[in-house]
């Protein structure tokens, strides 16, 4: 295990108990931490013989004992007062990682994702004098547009993320753009900094010939569709590729995966955009307002034309990897994490970093961003030759770079690393 003391490391760590901390876990899973977590801690257990404990700790009524990950959902214990309703997310957070925070014992690292289980692992970190892990699945400074859904909360919620960044023993960050933000933003040491990609699973998510869900949806499977799936919310930036519509070719249909609004707000500007698509274009569009369960969705990425993902903000964008498994190409904004993950020209097309503003998050010109996205669209619906080979090499690139198996061990090296330097810090303190 490599680490700062080399091979003569005093303080080997070969059978760890594991705390993993989250708000989303199967089957209450809507974003990519949730996913990240699920297949974490599947092969994290699986490491070594299962010789490592994982212990997760969820919002939710999930539970399984006896095996290895066990889990252990928690709820609220009681309602709190919130003059302004928006509030009441925040309250009952906190009351979760209270609880959390009083269920987690016999562990050597307390591992969060998200700002929803800061507070718990803080917390931990200090009642049990274990060392703390965090994973940048995103960050609130540049999340801006959550104060829709959480108004002055957004404030305690970007409070108590900074709190836990300070507090932080190890820093894992999905990409190479969130460990520089991670830097800027929270003056995190690098050495306490680890880059370790999201991954995939290459057995689930594969090429696979049944249309029963194009035939359920009434997807046309001779005629090309381009798709998108993922929440409704301002990160996603769907709302920009629906703007994009009228410009793509004609003939193509657009299927819209896209469900769970952040805020009514944001459900009535996408019923109103999708309305002005439909209105505007001749295109079939097939809006599918539930969050489909992987087997279908993984239907539909495998007979999509293109996979578009036109998000503001991304972290990592682990859905792009979910498309590529499936030896679909992509288009893509080339914010965040994206660029490492989609290869330009490749395995799929870049629309020009410039077209998102460095601040706001948003695009500078909507107008011109849609046209962008259009244009990547429209360069590989016009060249089905083009397609099939980025799909090919999207495929073999997911295959080379982003296993679940590697990205466990990876993990789970930095643990022993991070183990390691809090006992030999804990031992100079003592007198």
């Amino acid at each position: 295990m490599s680490s700062r003391f080399g091979a003569t490391n005093p303080y080997p760590v070969t059978c760890m108990r594991i705390a993993i901390l989250s708000n989303e876990y199967p089957p209450n899973v809507y974003g990519g931490a949730g996913v990240h977590v699920e297949y974490l801690t599947r092969e994290l257990a699986a490491l070594d013989g299962g010789q490592h404990q994982v212990k997760v700790f969820c919002f939710g009524d999930q539970r399984s004992s006896g095996g290895n990950p066990t889990v252990e959902g928690v709820s609220p214990p009681v309602e709190l007062p919130a003059y302004e309703p928006r509030h009441a997310k925040l309250f009952a957070t906190l009351l979760q990682d209270l609880v959390m925070s009083g269920s987690v014992a016999d562990v050597d690292i307390v591992h969060c994702h998200t700002w929803y289980t800061h507070l718990a692992g803080c917390l931990v970190k200090q009642l049990h004098g274990v060392p703390l892990v965090l994973t940048t699945h995103s960050l609130e400074p540049h999340r801006p547009w959550k104060a829709e859904q959480l108004g002055t909360a957004y404030q305690a919620s970007s409070w108590i993320e900074r709190t836990a960044y300070e507090n932080a023993d190890g820093v894992v960050a999905v990409s190479g753009a969130m460990r520089k933000d991670v830097r800027e933003l929270y003056g995190v040491a690098t050495d306490r900094i680890r880059v370790i990609h999201n991954g995939i699973d290459l057995l689930q998510y594969r090429p696979t010939p049944g249309v029963e869900t194009l035939s359920e949806f009434g997807i046309d499977p001779a005629s090309p569709f381009v798709l998108f799936v993922g929440r409704i919310t301002r990160q996603k930036g769907i709302i920009h590729l629906v703007h994009a519509i009228e410009h793509f070719r004609a003939g193509a249909q657009v299927v819209l995966c896209a469900g769970a609004p952040d805020t009514p707000e944001i459900a009535r500007e996408m019923s109103d955009a999708v309305a002005r698509a439909r209105s505007r274009s001749g295109h079939a569009i097939i809006w599918i307002q539930e969050m489909l369960p992987k087997e279908k969705v993984i239907q539909l990425y495998t007979h999509a034309a293109i996979f578009v993902c036109p998000s503001v903000y991304e972290p990592f964008g682990i859905i792009n990897l979910e498309a590529m498994a499936c030896e679909t190409p992509v288009v893509a904004s080339a914010v965040g994490g994206i660029p490492e993950v989609v290869d330009h020209g490749e395995t799929g097309l870049l629309v020009a970093p410039e077209a998102i503003g460095p601040t706001d998050m948003e695009p500078r010109h909507p107008e011109q961003f849609a046209r962008d996205l259009a244009a990547a669209v429209n360069t590989l619906l016009d060249d089905p030759e083009l397609r099939a080979s980025m799909g090919l090499r999207a495929r073999a690139r997911v295959e080379r770079h982003f296993g679940w198996p590697s990205i466990a061990r990876r993990t789970l090296e930095f643990y022993g690393e991070i183990i390691a330097r809090h006992r030999a810090d804990s031992d100079q303190a003592r007198p």
